[in-house]
């Protein structure tokens, strides 16, 4: 068939629009098939009320967040890391949770609260956890409150004592360490009793802190508690992470103190301690007590040979009143990582995930809301003995008659203080000198 050019153009536009129709139809699609798809894919749907924003058949994921790099307190962090996930193998070995696998999400804090703040929000926006455990530094944990409120994720605090970090009452957060000014309470009573039952002097105290939110609100504390008992103090500031304190100590030792604090966390507690010691007011020639870092013992002794004599704050029960829980948990993580004992964070850091994991269970769900409403009414027996938050929307701080920052704040952690009578001994089986309910014996005051 002959066809003008005109004829030509009408019968080429005729079979491209007949091509477009066919690849335009669906294959084999009913009406309510059509109607039921949509443009965008099963992973890009947003989440439907009640959904943990991830596929049935993925892992429930839960993010944890510590120091693992300086300046932070990088033993501090590991030995939560390593607790964190013995948690999840636990978890896993007893069926998971909602027949899922539970997958922990690792990030590096690095005891920075601008590195926290943006490890947390890529846990919440790219790795979609439905919780978050850990948190070391107090200054990490006061922003990751913030980042928690504003995506609407439970998040369970296992060793960060601001007391801000409850005062706020955020729906989301929830802590399992003391409250810092709970402990500087007792850190105080613990220096009264050495004056008036252990016969020590103790007419001045020395306070070195850290310019965090950690060891500036715990200095003012414990500086105003030792006012109030007759006992002068004064305070040293350094910053995070500090190596060198020889100016520091310098001064320290013009002002001839009783006892020396510390409040640096990290390897840098190690720092003055091992520099103290070398000029004369260590541990072992003036009472001091070290922090918390110190229970880490087999860095403690590396990095702190003259430490013999310090006292040491511990979270948690003695070793002679660990539960189940807490036998079994001990039994792993010194398999797993060749230590003597475990320090009182691992322990949180343990019952962090575990509390966050039942709270899952009991809600049927990873629903956010869900979960936070089950945390407030939980009993849970952990390494660390029975956890609840009985301080709630449920029971609030003025109902409660309590100050606000009881909210969702653990109320039983036990603070104890011990003290190494034995050059590398383990920090477990240390001498419990303070408070009198677990004392296994008396302390040795030095210089005195």
């Amino acid at each position: 068939m002959n066809l003008t050019p005109m004829g030509t153009i009408r019968a080429l536009a005729t079979a491209l629009i007949l091509l477009l129709i066919v690849g335009c139809a669906p294959d084999s699609q009913t009406p309510e098939e059509s109607q039921s798809d949509t443009s965008i894919s099963q992973a890009e749907k947003a989440p439907e009320e009640g959904d943990s924003e991830q596929p049935a058949a993925d892992p429930i994921r839960i993010g944890a967040f510590f120091p693992l790099s300086a300046p932070g307190s990088v033993v501090g962090g590991e030995a939560m890391r390593d607790a964190m996930l013995i948690a999840a193998d636990h978890i896993n070995a007893n069926g998971g949770l909602l027949g899922r696998p539970v997958e922990l999400i690792v990030v590096d804090s690095e005891g920075l609260p601008e590195r926290g703040s943006a490890v947390i929000e890529r846990l919440i926006s790219q790795d979609r956890v439905v919780a978050i455990a850990g948190g070391y530094h107090s200054s990490v944990g006061v922003v990751a409150k913030e980042v928690a409120h504003d995506n609407n994720i439970p998040i369970v605090l296992a060793n960060t004592w601001n007391d801000t970090i409850t005062s706020v009452q955020y729906p989301q957060v929830f802590r399992i360490a003391p409250l810092s000014s709970e402990v500087s309470a007792v850190d105080v009573k613990f220096m009264q009793w050495l004056r008036d039952d252990a016969g020590a002097r103790l007419e001045k105290v020395v306070l070195l802190t850290e310019n965090t939110d950690y060891g500036i609100p715990a200095a003012e504390d414990t500086s105003r508690l030792l006012a109030e008992a007759g006992i002068d103090s004064v305070t040293f500031g350094v910053d995070i992470g500090t190596q060198d304190f020889a100016g520091i100590v310098e001064r320290i030792k013009a002002e001839a103190p009783d006892l020396i604090m510390s409040l640096a966390t990290g390897e840098a507690s190690y720092n003055f301690a091992q520099q103290a010691a070398d000029a004369g007011i260590g541990p072992q020639d003036v009472p001091t007590l070290c922090d918390h870092n110190a229970l880490e013992s087999n860095s403690f002794w590396r990095n702190v040979p003259d430490g013999n004599y310090c006292f040491v704050r511990r979270i948690g029960l003695p070793a002679q009143l660990y539960n189940d829980v807490a036998l079994d948990f001990l039994a792993e993580y010194q398999a797993r990582t060749g230590k003597e004992g475990a320090e009182s964070y691992a322990f949180a850091a343990y019952d962090a995930v575990r509390v966050i994991a039942q709270a899952i269970a009991e809600a049927g769900t990873t629903d956010a809301d869900a979960i936070i409403a089950t945390l407030e009414g939980i009993t849970y027996i952990g390494a660390l003995g029975k956890i609840t938050f009985p301080v709630n929307s449920s029971n609030t701080p003025e109902q409660a008659g309590v100050d606000p920052k009881w909210w969702h704040q653990f109320p039983d952690p036990a603070v104890t203080v011990v003290q190494y009578q034995h050059e590398g001994e383990d920090s477990v089986s240390a001498t419990v000198v303070f408070p009198e309910t677990y004392r296994t014996g008396d302390p040795v005051v030095v210089g005195q």
